[in-house]
């Protein structure tokens, strides 16, 4: 075995500590903030009752994605407020645990076949995401 001066150890001892050490890709914790994904649905055929009900039980198979932590399907309320949107035939609000989740959502088999069998019925979809602190129990 070589033997080394101290003075040496010290110095190559410095140069190592000094230098900055490799940085390993770490996948990133996910988010601890809910993650709600609001989707509105206007039909081809406004108003049409067999469309928005096909449309209703295509969503109820989409409940079955593991990932989703709460569902809601609905139609407009009868309310009569100037700031009302009313022009949707079905919404469909999910919670999810977090953004991952979500994405986990979207890439789904089931997601996928939902709108490959389901998307001839809307002309139109829009979609609020948003993501904020989970409820505090009561």
């Amino acid at each position: 075995m070589k033997n080394v001066s101290r003075r040496k150890f010290l110095t190559t001892s410095a140069v190592v500590a000094a230098t900055p050490a490799t940085v390993l890709p770490v996948a990133a914790a996910p988010s601890k903030e809910l993650f709600v994904h609001h989707v509105y649905f206007f039909l081809k055929n406004k108003g049409n009752e067999a469309d928005r009900t096909k449309l209703m039980e295509g969503l109820e198979k989409l409940r079955k994605v593991p990932t989703i932590r709460l569902s809601h399907i609905g139609v407009p309320a009868p309310t009569n407020r100037s700031v009302i949107e009313k022009g949707y035939d079905v919404s469909w609000m999910l919670f999810f645990d977090n953004l991952d989740e979500e994405e986990i959502y979207q890439k789904h088999p089931i997601h996928l076949k939902f709108v490959e069998d389901y998307s001839h019925l809307w002309e139109k979809v829009i979609v609020y995401d948003s993501i904020g602190p989970a409820p505090k129990k009561a």
